[in-house]
C-alpha cells in the first residue's frame, strides 16, 4: 500500500518527500520526454537527475532478494558501502550498467533520494529511522 504523499509526480504537481530518515523534504518527478527519460529529484535549489528505469528497475531487484536491504546512502564521491541500494545503484552489473544518476557530480544519493519514490507508487516498504535504514520490495 502506497504511503500518503502531496503531488502526481509530474514536473507541474511534484511529489513532495522527505529523505528515510525525515531530516530533508524535496520535490521529485517523472520527465518521460526528457533525453534519456528521467526521475527529477529536487533538493532546494539542487536538481538531480536519474534513469528514470531506476524505478522498475530497483524494485525487480528488490524483490528479487526477496529481503529488506540497507540504503547505503553516499555523496557520489565517497565509496558506497558494499550490498547496498547505494552501491547497486552504481554497480556495473545493473540494468544500466553503472551509475543511474545522470550528471557527474550529483550522481549519488541514489540510497537517499529514489527509494522514498517507490514508496509513494507502493512499490517497496522503506524504514524511517535515524540511521541505517533499508527497504524491501512489496
Amino acid at each position: 500500500m502506497a504511503v500518503e504523499v502531496e503531488g502526481a509526480g509530474t514536473r507541474e504537481d511534484p511529489w513532495v518527500l522527505a529523505t528515510p530518515p525525515g531530516t530533508s523534504e524535496y520535490e521529485a518527478y517523472r520527465d518521460p520526454d526528457a533525453e534519456p527519460p528521467a526521475l527529477v529529484v529536487q533538493v532546494g535549489t539542487t536538481q538531480l537527475r536519474y534513469h528514470l528505469s531506476c524505478i522498475d528497475d530497483l524494485h525487480a531487484m528488490l524483490a528479487e532478494r526477496g529481503d529488506w536491504v540497507l540504503l547505503g546512502n553516499a555523496d557520489e564521491q565517497k565509496e558506497a558501502k558494499p550490498d547496498t541500494v547505494e552501491a547497486w545503484g552504481r554497480s556495473a552489473a545493473n540494468p544500466v550498467g553503472g551509475w543511474y544518476g545522470l550528471k557527474k557530480g550529483l550522481r549519488g544519493r541514489f540510497g537517499s533520494y529514489v527509494p522514498p519514490v517507490l514508496e509513494a507508487l507502493g512499490l517497496a516498504e522503506v524504514e524511517h529511522a535515524a540511521r541505517n535504514n533499508r527497504m524491501r520490495a512489496i
